[in-house]
């Protein structure tokens, strides 16, 4: 069993594993071998089950479910088990990976104030803000806007997965993207640019069935940008469409 892991129950469907640099290192194992579904990650994924079933009453569905992938810069990783449903509505799929990306965000800007981090702070708020002028009127509505996150980083185990992905996106999709290589890996970023806010989350709904999402932190997008091969520096979804 996987010692010292921090699980937390979201709800019944729903569990998500805390995974410190530490135990990756422990266990030889980091977030590729996640990403590309390695016998290595499969191991620590049925430990993990077991563990949550234990821990906090967590019952495994009976036939498969999805799995998220966010980096936690200096920390670890967290993954997040949800069952998967054939009936669940295309909406209910965007509530909850928006409340997820938005729960791992506000975990991050409560870090980078306990560490007094006033310029990472004010990075970490522009994530949410969009391009909407809307509704600024009505400041519930304004706050929700801001809230919402609006770039994220996918990562796939080859070029050709990522390709699958931009052929299943509409054409006339106006987000921004970039893409990456880094080790073996390629990585997307998807920002919503000019897209309809529901528009540019429904693309990064579809984007984890063809990869993994790899972070929506911008300083962990900034640490990618500084250090991995930029292969496609803008409009990489109609490129890799071809």
């Amino acid at each position: 069993m996987v010692i010292g892991m921090r699980i937390e129950r979201i709800d019944d469907k729903t569990v998500k594993c805390f995974l410190s640099n530490e135990e990756l290192e422990e266990y030889d194992i980091d977030y590729k071998d996640f990403v590309m579904r390695s016998d290595k990650a499969k191991e620590i994924v049925q430990e993990i089950m077991v563990h949550a079933e234990e821990e906090v009453g967590y019952k495994p569905p009976k036939f498969a479910f999805d799995l998220q992938i966010m980096m936690l810069p200096d920390q670890g990783l967290v993954l997040t088990f949800s069952e998967k449903d054939t009936e669940i509505r295309e909406g209910d799929q965007l509530i909850e990976f928006l409340k997820e990306m938005r729960r791992l965000l506000q975990r991050t800007r409560e870090k980078v104030n306990m560490i007094g981090a006033a310029e990472g702070e004010a990075k970490l708020d522009a994530l949410g803000s969009g391009t909407a002028k809307a509704g600024e009127s009505d400041p519930g509505k304004k706050e929700q806007q801001e809230n919402r996150p609006g770039v994220a980083v996918f990562a796939f185990s080859s070029i050709g997965k990522a390709m699958e992905y931009a052929a299943a996106l509409p054409s006339n999709l106006r987000v921004d993207s970039v893409f990456y290589q880094l080790d073996d890996l390629y990585y997307l970023y998807l920002g919503k640019g000019h897209a309809a806010y529901d528009r540019y989350s429904r693309a990064c709904i579809q984007a984890l069935e063809f990869g993994g999402l790899y972070t929506a932190d911008e300083r962990q997008i900034l640490w990618l940008q500084e250090h991995a091969q930029c292969l496609i520096a803008e409009k990489a979804l109609k490129k890799l469409r071809g």
